[in-house]
């Protein structure tokens, strides 16, 4: 293993309530526990197998809450205890990855760190690792924050866009100008249009080291205030210290809260066949299509005059659909959803919050 490779290290973020693939994700099994194209993986254990391709099994981590920690265990048996975050409140990923990062930090203080959400799919994994292991080595020796970014194949509303600045020294990479989280369709036409903006994956990468100053300067006290009054704290020391304090953290986003708030911030441009699996449309969009544009998803469907169409439904059920077009159908225990494709994330929002209040959590 090389020296950089002995220092790689990957967070996989695994907690939240993926409420946009409702009625199959729900509250107490989320999307990134679900298998959701009979491939006999979830989408938790792909994320998994790609980053194992990468670096030791022991360099992997994975935050989640508590309440998800026996189903982690269960789909990543070969993951450690030490390796298992796991939070009792959820705040979003910037206070989720400062515990993750102030781990692996005591542990190797020249780490580098990969943060990957579990809910992605990599078309071409060989590509992906070429970009991950050249990301590592400059941060290795770059003080800085990392994204990965892919260029835009439609005006997706529902995506974070970064526009490039500078050009640094190394192919496909860059300064950050600016970052946009989800702009209206128009402006994301003008974004793609441009060909100075890319989407933002989600995917960043820093040294542990400069990680921590960020952290520091930005976050209140996740770990320092433990540090300081036990600086040889166990793991049963943090977690109580954690579930303490974690309710106290505010609610931030490492896209908001890290990167558009420090300085040295790059992106990457990459191309390795990247796909958010995060709502219906972008299933849609990623996934191979019959000759009428329908995608259906592990179900058995007679379907007639119809296209455009995403469609799941569980494994005991026969769908026969005619004559529609653009639509989501899917099926899950006791909710059957029926709504148009284009922007249902709103939609779907609304319809959760809406069936939580009619009929209550098991709906949900």
């Amino acid at each position: 293993m090389t020296k950089y490779g002995q220092n790689n290290y990957c967070v996989i973020l695994a907690g939240g309530k993926g409420r946009r693939l409702w009625p199959c994700s729900r509250n107490e099994f989320p999307k990134q526990f679900i298998d959701f194209f009979g491939m006999g993986r979830t989408q938790l254990q792909l994320t998994f197998d790609r980053m194992a391709k990468i670096m030791p099994i022991d360099h992997i981590y994975v935050s989640t809450n508590q309440k998800f920690s026996d189903i982690v265990k269960e789909q990543l048996p070969e993951l450690s205890e030490e390796n298992l975050l796991a939070e009792p409140v959820n705040r979003n990923t910037a206070p989720s990855v400062a515990w993750v990062n102030n781990r692996i930090f005591r542990r190797n203080p020249n780490a580098n760190i990969i943060v990957a959400p579990s809910d992605q799919m990599v078309f071409r994994e060989e590509e992906f690792k070429e970009d991950v292991l050249k990301g590592f080595e400059f941060v290795s020796r770059t003080d800085c924050l990392l994204t990965l970014g892919v260029k835009p194949t439609r005006p997706e509303p529902g995506y974070g866009y970064i526009q490039i600045g500078e050009p640094t020294d190394i192919k496909d990479l860059y300064s950050v100008k600016t970052f946009t989280e989800k702009p209206e369709r128009e402006f994301a036409k003008i974004f793609m249009e441009s060909g100075e903006f890319y989407w933002n994956t989600g995917l960043f990468m820093s040294n542990s080291r400069y990680l921590q100053t960020c952290f520091d300067r930005i976050l209140p006290e996740v770990i320092r205030k433990l540090l300081r009054d036990n600086p040889d704290f166990t793991i049963a020391d943090e977690q109580k210290f954690v579930d303490e304090n974690f309710p106290s953290y505010p609610n931030l986003s490492i896209d908001y809260g890290i990167l558009e708030r420090c300085e040295q911030v790059y992106v990457m441009r990459c191309d390795f066949g990247w796909a958010d699996l995060g709502t219906w449309h972008s299933i849609y969009e990623a996934m191979s299509k019959t000759k009428d544009d329908n995608v259906i998803l592990d179900s058995e469907v007679i379907i007639e005059d119809s296209r455009d169409n995403i469609i799941k439904l569980p494994k005991d059920r026969l769908g026969v659909i005619n004559g529609l077009e653009g639509f989501i159908v899917v099926e899950k225990d006791n909710v059957l959803l029926i709504c148009k494709k284009e922007d249902s994330s709103a939609l779907i929002r609304k319809y959760v919050n809406e069936v939580q209040m009619r009929k209550g959590k098991d709906f949900v």
